[in-house]
């Protein structure tokens, strides 16, 4: 005979098909290319999971000067800071492509946090994993070319490095778009991408599309002294 549950047990939590469905406290939401999820200064009540598409998160200094400080993919979680006491949205994020995004208000991640460790496990896991990207993104800064922090940006693009396989074809990306995640200027960027690609590391698959396809024989820029 299976041991019957206790009166205080909890049905088991399918995090899955919870991040998958609109419910109590979630939305659904389908993004076109280039929509204005929420904007800096916007008051910041509730988190983001990103279950298709890309997104970049911007920031604009007083003089109006904009760089791009992440760009998050499926699976990713963004406006986390209303977790810790951010009141208001410390940068804007849109959509690079089409996106399916499930909105989750505040007060019922709080509560997601106390009583399902599933969850808690896998937003922990998202943010241990953006701290190690961004103490690698200001190490690439202080010490690598622009040349090389291109690189590694194109890389990243396409999942290298990352877990699961790559997906070296990287939807269309604006070259200004680069420059302001690299820190460069645009004219920079655009020397090179047309160096990169006449040495076979880059290719432009479509002048209609944009997409651009990254070979691993980019990591020769890195590693290169």
């Amino acid at each position: 005979m299976k041991p019957r549950k206790k009166p205080t047990d909890t049905p088991d939590f399918d995090l899955e098909s919870f991040l998958a469905a609109a419910g109590k406290g979630r939305t659904l939401g389908e993004y076109p290319k280039s929509h204005q999820v929420f904007s800096q200064g916007d008051p910041a009540d509730a988190i983001f999971y990103i279950q298709k598409g890309k997104m970049k998160l911007t920031v604009v200094s007083k003089q109006g000067k904009e760089a791009v400080v992440a760009i998050l993919g499926a699976g990713d979680f963004f406006g986390e800071g209303c977790l810790a006491g951010q009141t208001l949205r410390m940068a804007s994020a849109a959509s690079m492509t089409e996106c399916s995004i499930m909105r989750l208000e505040k007060a019922g991640v709080i509560r997601l946090l106390h009583d399902q460790p599933a969850f808690s496990e896998l937003l922990l896991r998202h943010l241990l994993s953006r701290n190690i990207r961004i103490e690698e993104d200001l190490v690439d800064q202080l010490f690598n070319s622009s040349e090389k922090r291109l690189a590694r940006v194109l890389l990243l693009l396409a999942n290298f490095g990352k877990e699961g396989i790559p997906q070296p074809v990287i939807p269309k990306i604006s070259q200004e778009t680069l420059a302001e995640i690299v820190g460069t200027t645009r004219s920079r960027v655009s020397f090179f991408m047309n160096r990169f690609r006449k040495l076979g590391f880059i290719q432009y698959n479509s002048q209609v599309t944009g997409d651009l396809e990254v070979h691993s024989s980019l990591l020769n820029v890195i590693l290169h002294d």
